[in-house]
């Protein structure tokens, strides 16, 4: 048995305590929240064993702690947990960027303690209420690690987020950081400098909102997160982002050029080359400039899971075009990700898997 201390149960703590408890039932779980109606919540659902107050010793005695709180919070309680922490202790955090907490805890030298941790799995919704234990199932958790922790207690804590479901994968902070500057944070600030752009040069009738295509709303549809969570990490991860924007604005020039020179060669493979790279990712959208029909699905993992689906639906002679397991699901609803190849079969699957009492998600 081992005991797992909670620093904050919103949607990723309380997700990743769940899947503790449904997975693990004989661990002992603590947490603090802010919100005591959080807390209460999670001990008449049986989710924790242990109501903690902010400051409270027993987290010294926790095998892990997950500091599921915002960034400030939790730089401030890494202070209180070196002074408390057990040996052989495992603190983790849940941030969207690692590189300013890594500062921290190699300032308080608990590098020796210290994975930083990343679910890359979320929601447009927040708070203990909207939590689930299949949150992480399915999705890649990136671990990194301090300089200096034993290799068995690495081990140890990537086992324990298999266990739940995750797939866990080592990076260091600042590949992390790289990666995600890339891959997540770019496109976000694309799709609201794009939307911005739009907003500006729509005239007053809003003719361009009224009749913005398939490809528009699809490319921005991630502008409609949270503002206050990407300003934050905009701030986080300024370099990364900054580098990244900077090789983003060299390849604009270069296509504005090839745009005023008429130059069909480089016009065409920019899009063969994207278009290649983008098919090669999995549960292909084929581009988004085209209209794509969409559902995303809560599934469990169990056996036959992915089967009923297809069978529910062919069934009822229902074509898929696509399906597939999404990984990364920060910023996605659903684990099951399925396209159809005409909207009349998508509204036809998403009300017939409603019957069937599956939670659906549409864009």
């Amino acid at each position: 048995m081992k005991t797992i201390g909670f620093i904050g149960l919103g949607l990723i703590g309380g997700s990743i305590a769940k899947a503790i408890r449904k997975y693990h039932p004989d661990y002992h779980i603590l947490a603090f929240d802010q919100n005591r109606s959080t807390l209460a919540a999670a001990v008449s659902g049986n989710i924790i064993d242990g109501v903690c107050e902010e400051k409270d010793n027993r987290f010294g005695s926790c095998d892990y702690v997950f500091l599921c709180a915002p960034v400030e919070y939790n730089l401030k309680y890494l202070e209180f947990l070196k002074e408390i922490r057990q040996p052989g202790c495992i603190i983790t955090d849940v941030g969207s960027v690692k590189g300013i907490i890594h500062e921290k805890v190699e300032a308080l030298g608990m590098t020796d303690c210290f994975v930083g941790g990343h679910p890359m799995a979320g929601s447009e919704k927040s708070g203990f209420e909207h939590s689930t234990d299949r949150l992480v199932e399915n999705a890649y958790y990136i671990l990194t690690p301090g300089g200096e922790i034993p290799l068995e207690r690495l081990t140890d804590l990537t086992e324990m987020i298999a266990s739940i479901g995750a797939i866990p994968m080592v990076l260091t902070a600042d590949e992390h950081d790289f990666i995600t500057a890339g891959v997540s944070h770019l496109p976000h600030i694309i799709a609201s400098a794009l939307v911005n752009l739009v907003k500006t040069l729509d005239n007053d009738a809003g003719y361009m909102k009224t009749i913005a295509a398939g490809g528009f709303r699809d490319i921005t549809r991630i502008a409609s997160s949270s503002p206050v969570m990407w300003q934050q990490i905009c701030l986080e991860n300024t370099q990364n982002i900054s580098n990244v924007l900077d090789d983003y604005i060299r390849m604009l020039i270069q296509i504005r050029c090839a745009i005023d020179n008429k130059d069909p060669d480089y016009i065409y493979q920019m899009f063969a080359s994207s278009r290649d790279y983008r098919d090669s990712i999995d549960v292909v959208d084929n581009g988004l400039t085209r209209k794509a029909y969409v559902l995303y699905l809560d599934l469990a993992d169990e056996a036959g899971g992915i089967a009923t689906i297809t069978t529910i639906l062919a069934m009822d002679n229902i074509s898929i075009k696509n399906i597939g397991i999404i990984h990364n699901r920060e910023f996605e609803e659903g684990v099951l990700k399925i396209e159809f190849y005409e909207e009349e079969a998508m509204e036809r699957g998403k009300a017939l898997l409603k019957k069937r009492n599956y939670i659906v998600y549409d864009r």
